[in-house]
């Protein structure tokens, strides 16, 4: 992994937006697919992340789906209306190759990918291109954002269909907003987080990939601490924390929950930056375009801790 090519990455990004937004116009990726009474998704890391929106999204709209680990022994079994969603960028992750082999010949299995006639597309019924351009810098920042695109493209079909390619242009428009901007809260934000205990990351359930992805993307390229929590669980799980930690953290706003995390927050005196919405006793805010748009917030708001990440590492 390389520091200087995973910002370029990040800078890229409003670019590779706009062609995934043309690829969307052009052509339905999920077009042919057979019809279905299950949708498992498998994958791993920032994979399962995304998938996790998706599977609840097709759960709301009335349909059996889950999105589960690769890695698990015990997992859905196969069957012809089954539809298998593997999700490897790399197109070679180990984990979600041996689950797919579980489901070859059985389910209908859509892999996608970022590398075409990797081998994760062997035998696949379709194949996805994530359509993100080459990450330099190894690290998944852009194949995570497409890879939530293409799956709000996928559960939009569920939903009797959506305008995404539109969406995905107001998210460009929304991160090129943040990567311009960056000069106004990006040194203000590294130095407020930057403390002896790490960084913690709090999103609704309904974009808990945004807490997820933030974390990962602290302890993968500056090797910092970092854990992710969904808001109502936090008052469950992770409010201890505040009574003896200098706890310091990235809210993602919308939850019902927000107002009781931000309660103790102020109590115990912690501190917290919020992204795309403003809390009564937040250290600091980030607004972008759009923000007031939960969709391209949640195709977008990862951007602030890739970029905090992106100044800690270099």
């Amino acid at each position: 992994m390389d520091a200087e090519l995973y910002l370029a990455d990040l800078e890229a990004k409003p670019e590779a937006l706009g062609a995934l937004a043309d690829f969307l116009d052009r052509e339905d990726p999920f077009e042919g697919l057979p019809e279905y009474d299950r949708v498992v998704f498998l994958g791993m890391g920032s994979s399962r992340y995304a998938a996790g929106v998706a599977a609840q999204r097709l759960r709301a709209a009335g349909i059996d789906a889950v999105a589960e680990y690769a890695s698990a022994s015990m997992g859905t079994p196969p069957g012809p209306r089954t539809l298998a969603v593997a999700i490897s960028a790399s197109g070679g992750s180990r984990e979600t190759l041996d689950a797919v082999s579980r489901h070859a010949g059985a389910s209908f299995v859509v892999a996608m990918t970022n590398k075409p006639g990797s081998a994760i597309t062997q035998g696949a019924g379709l194949v996805v291109p994530m359509v993100a351009g080459e990450e330099r810098g190894g690290v998944a920042c852009r194949t995570f954002q497409h890879t939530l695109a293409l799956l709000l493209a996928f559960t939009a079909k569920a939903h009797a269909g959506n305008e995404i390619s539109g969406l995905v242009r107001r998210a460009a428009e929304a991160t090129a907003d943040l990567l311009d901007r960056r000069g106004d809260w990006l040194e203000e934000t590294a130095t407020l987080l930057d403390g002896p205990y790490g960084v913690y990351t709090i999103a609704p359930a309904e974009r808990l990939s945004s807490a997820e992805q933030s974390a990962l993307m602290f302890r993968e390229g500056p090797r910092r601490q970092a854990d992710a929590c969904e808001t109502g669980d936090w008052a469950h799980v992770d409010v201890y924390l505040t009574k003896t930690y200098d706890y310091r953290a990235l809210l993602f706003p919308g939850s019902r929950y927000d107002e009781q995390a931000m309660d103790w927050i102020r109590q115990r005196g912690s501190t917290v930056v919020t992204v795309g919405g403003d809390r009564e006793g937040q250290a600091a805010s980030v607004r972008y375009l759009h923000d007031d748009d939960p969709d391209v917030a949640l195709l977008t708001e990862t951007l602030v801790a890739e970029l905090l990440a992106a100044t800690y590492w270099i």
